[in-house]
């Protein structure tokens, strides 16, 4: 027979007592919650009573429980059956889901509510997501997870705070008829010819891509213990939709890269900030997918290969961008260098086309009676006869016009009497006769 000494005894470790510390706190948080479920739940079947919504509130308490077990699909279900068939009724749902969220102090309440406003947009049609979309817009649905200490150095806290931050950022997305989330589409935006589709890929869809991004990558897998089953059931929504995202932002990136030649000098900076934030948003998508991998126990999904975009390749991009802009200027300086000298050369032609018209113009006679005036200066010649005057000599008319000419400077008499000049007779057709042009003004 096996016996034991007296003073042999039994000491616990301290792991063993920090487990067994654990435990008794958890259990006695379970008994505290489900009090605290069945008074809420009370409470609501008494003061809604005569609006008719106290159904929704119960089924909202009873979803949000405080135990550890997952969201019951039956509560969601409930509630989207009792939101459809009860107009006006959304307004309530979105407060009470905000005061749930607001009052409670436990992580575990806190992250459920979050994802069940999570499976509400994922899960409900078209019409209820639309309405529960302009809750938020309208202040009545609030997701604020102010309350919990953000120096808290609990993983588990860290993430419900990155989760809040998403679901902010999922607001502005929608689920298309084919099952796939797009962004929402703004009212009276209408895009006909491919140019406006592909800016608008580009400028609108593509930036709002990298911000949902952005806010996946903060969701790290590191902050999710692997006995956490609601944290990771969150994270299995999320990498869910991150998918269908990042195909958008591959389409939006072909995009961007096929018109960026194209693009004015401004817009292709804004294309070059882009490419460099999507360079580390690509390899941050590749480690977090290979994380997931590791830490996410679910084997269904479908994890997309990601294509990395290297810094290696956006300086390429700017460095042919750089030099197609050299050779822009380059050939916009020749092309100005040559119509100079095409301009210069035109108006001296111009000049000189203009000086032999001038000298044409001073030789010519118009065609119009009245458009140039004609002065004729006759020079004062005189004839000077052999014979003596012409008159006592009776010569005949003719041999007047036969005597030499010569040049004479008029003498004029002081006294004014004309029978005191040189006789002389005028040749008009052997004198000399000047013809200059004068243009009428």
């Amino acid at each position: 027979m096996f016996s034991l000494h007296k003073n042999c005894s039994y000491t616990p470790n301290s792991t063993a007592i920090k487990t067994m510390g654990m435990d008794l706190q958890g259990k006695l948080r379970l008994a505290l919650g489900s009090v605290k479920d069945h008074a809420s739940i009370g409470k609501a079947m008494i003061y809604n009573h005569h609006d008719g919504f106290s159904e929704i509130e119960i089924a909202v308490l009873r979803a949000t429980g405080h135990d550890n077990g997952p969201i019951d699909d039956k509560y969601m279900h409930e509630i989207l059956f009792l939101v459809s068939n009860s107009p006006g009724s959304m307004s309530f749902l979105a407060e009470r889901i905000s005061r749930r969220l607001g009052k409670t102090r436990d992580r575990l309440v806190a992250l459920k509510t979050l994802i069940l406003i999570h499976r509400l947009l994922r899960g409900g049609n078209r019409c209820f997501e639309h309405q529960f979309r302009g809750a938020h817009v309208s202040g009545h649905l609030q997701m604020s997870t102010r309350w919990l200490s953000r120096t808290n150095s609990d993983p588990s806290i860290s993430f419900l705070h990155k989760y809040s931050s998403y679901l902010e950022e999922r607001m502005g997305w929608v689920i298309n008829q084919a099952g796939k989330l797009e962004l929402a589409v703004s009212q009276g935006l209408e895009l006909c010819c491919y140019e406006e589709k592909a800016i608008d890929m580009v400028f609108r869809k593509l930036p709002k891509c990298q911000v949902f991004i952005d806010k996946v990558l903060d969701c790290s897998p590191f902050y999710i213990l692997p006995s956490d089953n609601l944290a990771q059931s969150a994270m299995i929504n999320v990498l869910k939709e991150s998918f269908q995202v990042y195909m958008t932002f591959c389409e939006g990136i072909a995009a961007l890269v096929n018109m960026f030649f194209d693009l004015t000098r401004p817009a292709r900076g804004l294309a070059c900030e882009i490419l460099t934030r999507a360079s580390r948003q690509t390899q941050g998508l590749h480690d977090l997918y290979e994380n997931c991998k590791k830490i996410i126990e679910n084997k269904n999904l479908e994890y997309p290969s990601v294509q990395i975009i290297t810094m290696d390749d956006v300086m390429a991009l700017e460095k042919c961008l750089s030099c197609a802009e050299d050779h822009h200027q380059l050939i916009s300086c020749a092309k100005a260098s040559v119509l100079s000298r095409t301009t210069e050369f035109q108006v001296a032609t111009t000049t000189m086309e203009g000086k032999k018209k001038e000298q044409k113009s001073d030789i010519g006679l118009s065609s119009t009676l009245f458009s140039w005036s004609l002065e004729t200066k006759i020079s004062k010649v005189w004839v000077v006869f052999e014979d003596g005057d012409p008159i006592q000599s009776g010569e005949p008319a003719g041999r007047l016009f036969h005597g030499a000419i010569c040049d004479v400077s008029v003498q004029q008499n002081n006294s004014g009497n004309e029978h005191n000049k040189p006789y002389a007779i005028l040749n008009p057709f052997t004198t000399c006769v000047g013809t200059s042009i004068v243009s009428k003004v």
